[in-house]
């Protein structure tokens, strides 16, 4: 049986250069980073120059990158401060975020009383950019937090737009970058974001360690106190060989960004002509199924099948060796409809199986065609 990964949205493989980069750190770097001797001064040398290898492909001073286990930490860090230290009563996001953000704000306002605003989303998913100004018209302090590409219908917001939107009104603004970080360039100093949040393991790095984008002199406080670790801001020894991992994956990833993305584009553009040339109703949910409006890493499509055949379809898939999801992989496991595909979607099309598929440099045109095939059998079948 063939096993195809179409999942790298919710994880991707690790790159060999990365393992033997981080062996080797494992091997030979065992020193505490907050050690004086010269075992520790190594280990915190390596950091330093993780840090400023990120901070150089962003554009922004190393102090400026605080490292963290990964994107819901960061995400927690920056709305929890923004409240507790900043002053922040009202917070405005979509309903299409991820958990890490709706959860966290929620949970804020019954901490806090803050009030929450959502701005208005299109069928196709996208921000309603005239309401975020119309909801960013008021005398409350406020966090905007926006994802840069939404995890489940791969929807790219325009990040520099909302910026100076923010700056206009004098607003903080937050994007959860974790699915563009590695993927597509951002230069801070053209786009006047205050903080981000991006995850290693999304750009083939290892899973456990993600980082932090804070303006300087932005006021933010830690989340996690104890030693003075990361300036401050994330107490905790500080975890070496992952460190390393995250610069040196990030490092490939741009290095290589635009052979690897012409790639994996190629590879989408030719599941969605095949999609809509075999599968006759098939639709993309959001902006997914546009090449100019949605990333090149992922296709959410909604698939004619009956509700009875859709309780089954990714158990099918599984059985025939490919991995995919019904949308992000925190949610997985539950029954329930996406979050995301319920803002827009009608109650008719939300009983039809909708599969997020997920693209990497790991895949190939072949495995395409043969995920094509067993969709066309599955959608053909009786049973």
């Amino acid at each position: 049986m063939n096993q195809v990964y179409f999942d790298n949205a919710a994880t991707t493989p690790i790159r060999e250069e990365v393992i033997e980069v981080m062996t080797q750190v494992m091997k030979h770097h065992y020193g505490n980073a907050s050690s004086s001797h010269s075992f520790g001064r190594a280990s915190k040398a390596l950091i330093e120059k993780s840090r400023k290898t990120i901070a150089g492909y962003l554009n922004v001073s190393a102090g400026e990158i605080i490292f963290t286990s990964g994107g819901t930490e960061a995400d927690n860090l920056v709305l929890r401060s923004a409240v507790r230290d900043l002053n922040v009563t009202h917070i405005i996001t979509s309903k299409i975020e991820h958990h890490a953000i709706l959860h966290t704000s929620q949970q804020l306002q019954k901490e806090y009383n803050i009030s929450i605003s959502y701005v208005n989303i299109d069928k196709t998913g996208q921000i309603d950019y005239a309401h975020l100004e119309k909801l960013l018209d008021t005398e409350k302090k406020t966090l905007v937090s926006l994802m840069h590409v939404n995890n489940e219908i791969g929807n790219v917001l325009d990040i520099k737009r909302v910026a100076i939107i923010c700056k206009t009104y004098k607003a903080l603004f937050h994007s959860d970058t974790v699915q563009s970080v590695g993927h597509f360039t951002l230069d801070l100093q053209e786009i006047p974001i205050d903080f981000l949040a991006a995850s290693a393991h999304k750009f083939h790095g290892p899973k456990g360690v993600g980082f932090v984008f804070i303006r300087k002199n932005s006021g933010l406080k830690p989340l996690i106190f104890g030693g003075e670790q990361e300036r401050g801001f994330r107490a905790g020894t500080e975890s070496v060989h992952n460190i390393v991992g995250i610069g040196e994956a990030l490092r490939l990833a741009y290095d290589n960004l635009e052979s690897e993305r012409s790639y994996v584009q190629g590879l989408k553009k030719h599941f969605i002509y095949r999609l809509q040339k075999e599968i006759p109703n098939i639709y993309f949910n959001g902006c997914s199924g546009d090449l100019e409006k949605s990333t090149y890493t992922l296709v959410n499509v909604c698939l004619p099948v009956s509700a009875e055949k859709s309780a089954m379809l990714l158990f099918q898939l599984d059985l025939k060796g490919i991995a995919c999801s019904k949308g992000s992989a925190c949610q997985s496991g539950s029954s329930q409809v996406s979050h995301v595909l319920a803002e827009f979607l009608s109650a008719e099309d939300l009983q039809k199986p909708s599969v997020r598929f997920s693209f990497s440099i790991y895949n190939t045109i072949e495995e395409v065609d043969y995920l094509i095939s067993v969709l066309i059998s599955l959608i053909q079948s009786k049973e």
